[in-house]
C-alpha cells in the first residue's frame, strides 16, 4: 500500500461515525463532544499498543521495512567499520546503563548520500552513505552514533514518532496495523525531537565516549569539521542545537572532565593547560588545525581525568605522551614530539 493511498484510506476511516457509550439520553452537541472524546482515547490506546509492538516484538518487521524503505549499502568495508563502533559503543553504553544488553540495535547503512543517521522504535538505526563521506575516523562516527543510541536509550523517540503520525494522517491510523508499520518506516528518519532531548542526546553521548577508547575530543571535532564543510553555520534541523553550539557546549564538557586543567581558544585552535598557551596544532590530513586542536584537547582531558598526568610528558618517537596517555603525534608543521613534551612539562 502506497502513502497517498493509505492516507486516502485513514481519511476515509476518520470520517467514519463514533458510537456514544450511555443509558441516558444527553443533548446534541454533548453527544457529539463525548464520542469524540470517547473514540479519541480508543484510537489512542490502539496506537499505543501498536508503537509497542513495533518497539519490541515487531522491531524485525520494521527493520526490513527500513531496508525496503532506505535502501542498503552493502560495502564490506563499510560494514566493517561501523560493526566495530556499534560494538564498541554498545558495550560503552552497557557500563553506564545495562538495558542495552536486553534490547540489542539492529542497523544498517543507507543509500542516502547526505550526513546523518538515525534511531527509531526497536532500537532500530540506519547510517547514510554519507556519513563516511563527511567523516574520515571512526571517534567522530561513533559520536554521532552514542546521540542516536542516546535517543533510543531514553525512548525519546516513541513520543515523536506518536506525534508526527498523528500530525500527517490522524488517529485513524490505527485502523491498519500493517500499513502502520510501513508509515512508521516512511517517517523514521524525518521524526524532530525537542531540542531538550537533543541537548540530553549530546549529554549521553560524551558519558558513552568517556567509557569507550574513542577519544572524547571527537565529541566537539565532529560538529567543528561540519561547520568548515556544511554551506550554514546553523543546524541541519530547527531543532537541534546549532553546530557551533554544540561545539562549544562539547568543549566545556572536555575541560570539565579534564578539572578544569584543559581548556581551548576556539578562533585561534589554540589548546592551554593550566591556562597557559600549549599548542595550536598544524593541520594533517584532511583535518583543519581547529578540528585537530580538539582531538589533542580530549586526549589531555583523558590524561587528567584518569591521572596518567602524574607522569612526566615524554616523546615515544614522533608521539607526545603525558604519563601512560598518548596525546597527539607530530606531523609536518608541528614542533617535534620532544620539544611539546618539554613546553608540556613545564605547564602541567
Amino acid at each position: 500500500m502506497t502513502l497517498k493511498s493509505l492516507r486516502r484510506k485513514l481519511a476515509a476511516a476518520s470520517l467514519a461515525g463514533v458510537v456514544v457509550f450511555s443509558a441516558v439520553p444527553v443533548p446534541t452537541a454533548n453527544a457529539d463532544i463525548l464520542g469524540t472524546v470517547i473514540g479519541a482515547g480508543i484510537q489512542y490506546a490502539a496506537l499505543n499498543q501498536q508503537l509497542s509492538y513495533y518497539d519490541n516484538e515487531g522491531r524485525d518487521e520494521l527493520f526490513q521495512q527500513m531496508q525496503q524503505e532506505y535502501g542498503v549499502n552493502d560495502d564490506p568495508y563499510l560494514n566493517a567499520r561501523l560493526d566495530g563502533i556499534m560494538e564498541s559503543l554498545s558495550g560503552a553504553i552497557a557500563q553506564v546503563d545495562p538495558t542495552i544488553e536486553q534490547k540489542p540495535y539492529q542497523y544498517f547503512i543507507n543509500q542516502d548520500k547526505s550526513f546523518n543517521a538515525f534511531c527509531t522504535l526497536g532500537h532500530n538505526i540506519s547510517v547514510n552513505t554519507g556519513m563516511f563521506d563527511m567523516v574520515s575516523n571512526d571517534d567522530e562516527i561513533a559520536v554521532v552514533l552514542g546521540h542516536e543510541m542516546g535517543h533510543g536509550q531514553k525512548k525519546h523517540v516513541q513520543n515523536g514518532m506518536k506525534d508526527a503520525l498523528i500530525a500527517q494522517v490522524g488517529l485513524a491510523v490505527l485502523t491498519n496495523g500493517s500499513a502502520l508499520g510501513q508509515l512508521i518506516a516512511n517517517y523514521a528518519g524525518q521524526i524532530h525531537m525537542p531540542r531538550a532531548k537533543e541537548r540530553e542526546a549530546d549529554k549521553l553521548a560524551f558519558q558513552y565516549i568517556t567509557h569507550s577508547n574513542y577519544n572524547p575530543g571527537a565529541c566537539a571535532a565532529i560538529w567543528q569539521r561540519v561547520m568548515e564543510r556544511s554551506t550554514s553555520g546553523g543546524s541541519f534541523l530547527s531543532d537541534h542545537p546549532d553546530h557551533k553550539d554544540r561545539r562549544d557546549t562539547y568543549a566545556k564538557s572536555l575541560t570539565e572532565y579534564s578539572g578544569g586543567k584543559v581548556k581551548i581558544d576556539a578562533d585561534k585552535a589554540l589548546v592551554k593547560v593550566n591556562d597557559k598557551d600549549f599548542l595550536t596544532p598544524a593541520p594533517a590530513d584532511d583535518m583543519s588545525s581547529q578540528e585537530r586542536a580538539y582531538f589533542v584537547m580530549g586526549n589531555l582531558a583523558t590524561a587528567y581525568h584518569n591521572g596518567h598526568n602524574a607522569g612526566a610528558a615524554w616523546a615515544d618517537g614522533d608521539i607526545l605522551m603525558l604519563g601512560d596517555q598518548p596525546i597527539m603525534e607530530a606531523v609536518s608543521g608541528d614542533p617535534s614530539a620532544a620539544e611539546m613534551a618539554a613546553r608540556l612539562n613545564e605547564i602541567k
